[in-house]
């Protein structure tokens, strides 16, 4: 990617990243997880994996990016809430960037859960870049849903790439092969092999005919992958439940239209008939991508 110099009218880092990262002690083994609504988060099942696994934890924002230089404010609006005390407040879209403490001896995370910018996509990647480095990030690992031939009913299939040699060799996965239009996630990962950043690649797929609906289930694939991976504790009861409530709506709304019964009812035969793993399975990953941060370190 050649990036375009910067002008008068073109943001830089400094003036659009707001951090304290010298502010907070180091992190332990840090991995960067990042998710954005928008191109690679369908039904935002994406960013909804990272904001469960935000919850009830130990998070400290250390950076956030300026929202005004990156958005069309009339594609993605902000928001007038209303405080305790009755007055009017507007919520403008933001990334942050969060920096998770684990309790126990396990690796620290660094989180972005926020929203694909619509403008100045090279700024955008500078600056989740930057972070990365200065908070001494191993390895980034991006996070993604699209919509699939899936059904709801089965259990959603993790699919994993990276552009690096070695992680390729080393857990099993394919380099990517896609060529066309791309999200700000594709950009993000060439800059990063640019920048010899290790990362992966993690997506989920979304039933497809279920697109105008919440999909927790894909949601809670990605979280056990994230969780064998990076060996955190991810799952909570709260999501199990959210999944058990949209699972009986889905079974309503497609029992509802016997066309799409009998659809669905073809979706489970192909997937029963051809489901082989993607991927090498969590545990397997989880294992070899440790082996690899480990490995890093001997090194640097």
């Amino acid at each position: 990617m050649t990036v375009r110099p910067f002008s008068d009218n073109y943001p830089t880092v400094d003036e659009v990243l707001d951090s304290h990262i010298d502010e907070i002690p180091p992190l332990r083994r840090p991995v960067m997880l990042v998710a954005l609504q928008g191109w690679f988060d369908a039904t935002k099942a994406a960013t909804g994996a990272l904001d469960w696994l935000m919850q009830t934890r130990n998070c400290v924002t250390v950076a956030t990016i300026d929202s005004d230089p990156f958005f069309d404010f009339t594609q993605e609006r902000p928001e007038v809430w209303v405080d305790e005390d009755n007055e009017r407040h507007i919520r403008w879209p933001m990334n942050e960037v969060v920096a998770v403490r684990e309790a126990n001896d396990g690796r620290d995370l660094v989180v972005i859960s926020g929203i694909e910018p619509h403008l100045h996509w090279p700024t955008f990647v500078a600056c989740i870049v930057r972070c990365a480095r200065e908070l001494q990030c191993s390895a980034v690992v991006t996070v993604g849903s699209m919509l699939d031939a899936l059904p709801h009913s089965r259990t959603p299939i993790v699919t994993g790439s990276t552009t690096n040699n070695a992680l390729a060799s080393k857990l099993g996965l394919s380099r990517p092969q896609y060529q066309g239009p791309t999200g700000i996630v594709g950009v993000l990962l060439e800059r990063l092999e640019h920048e010899r950043i290790p990362a992966v690649s993690l997506r989920v797929g979304v039933p497809h005919y279920l697109a105008s609906s919440e999909h927790p289930k894909s949601s809670a694939a990605l979280l056990r992958h994230i969780e064998r991976v990076l060996n955190v504790p991810t799952q909570h009861a709260g999501l199990y439940e959210e999944i058990q409530r949209w699972s009986e709506l889905h079974d309503a709304a497609v029992e509802e239209d016997e066309q799409t019964t009998e659809y669905v009812r073809m979706l489970e035969l192909e997937y029963d008939r051809h489901n082989e793993t993607v991927m090498p399975s969590a545990d397997d990953l989880g294992d070899a991508f440790e082996r690899f941060l480990r490995d890093q370190g001997d090194e640097g």
